[in-house]
């Protein structure tokens, strides 16, 4: 395995290294601040079950900067994205934390965990930061938010059929929309063909997490959002997950 070392944060910059990215000083505080308030927090409010330092900076930290391997080189230096399903932050923070430039909206329906949101937004003191506590199917009809997105992520929260409803309205015409997944996901993708048609997007690329920096097939799925996602669409809560298109 690519990995080593035990000091603080070895795991996530030899990973963001590998990716060929890099931290400057700033960013490596504001991440080893993030490891203590979302270890402190985790004793009281269930954000996530992965809690192990070094598991953290990998499976949550280094995971969401891969996501940008998918994100296009010029709107890493300033773009709107949209993180669909956020939970603790993931990957819209990390992503923020790495490119400071980029405008971040996080929509995260628990309010325990945009608690978390908004105070970890706070405490690192980030700008261009948005915290939206409610469904994705809600925010994504609302004015504001349709369309309105350079860049849509959405890490480990559904099948792509679904996420393809979730997702997608949020895009602009000629955004993208980038989906973390992990395993064999090739009859996935080709179930999901329909969703993404009618939610307006095609696939563009399906880009593998090379299995040095995280190891389980993590795999982008890419999309580019190629026209508008119709006024039906999302359906009202809860009916994308229990009838997938």
């Amino acid at each position: 395995m690519f990995f080593g070392g035990i000091h603080a944060l070895d795991y996530l910059l030899k990973g963001i290294a590998y990716l060929g990215l890099s931290l400057n000083e700033a960013s490596e505080r504001q991440f080893q601040i993030y490891l203590k308030e979302l270890d402190y927090w985790n004793r009281y409010v269930n954000l996530t079950s992965v809690t192990r330092p070094n598991e953290v900076e990998k499976i949550h930290f280094l995971d969401s900067i891969s996501v940008a391997i998918g994100i296009p080189e010029f709107l890493r230096g300033g773009c709107d994205l949209v993180d669909v399903g956020s939970g603790a932050g993931f990957p819209g923070l990390p992503l923020k934390i790495n490119f400071p430039e980029i405008s971040v909206t996080l929509v995260e329906s628990v309010i325990k965990k945009t608690a978390f949101l908004n105070h970890i937004v706070n405490v690192l003191n980030l700008r261009d930061v948005n915290v939206l506590a409610d469904r994705a199917e809600v925010i994504g009809k609302h004015p504001s938010f349709r369309h309105q997105f350079d860049v849509a992520v959405s890490r480990a929260v559904g099948s792509l059929r679904v996420l393809a409803e979730l997702v997608l309205p949020f895009c602009r015409v000629g955004g993208i929309a980038i989906l973390s997944k992990k395993g064999n996901i090739a009859q996935e993708v080709r179930e999901a063909k329909h969703a993404f048609e009618i939610m307006g997007g095609e696939v563009t690329s399906l880009t593998p997490i090379p299995e040095t920096v995280l190891s389980g097939q993590r795999c982008l799925v890419i999309l580019r959002k190629i026209h508008p996602t119709p006024d039906g669409y999302p359906r009202r809560p809860g009916i994308p997950a229990k009838r997938p298109l």
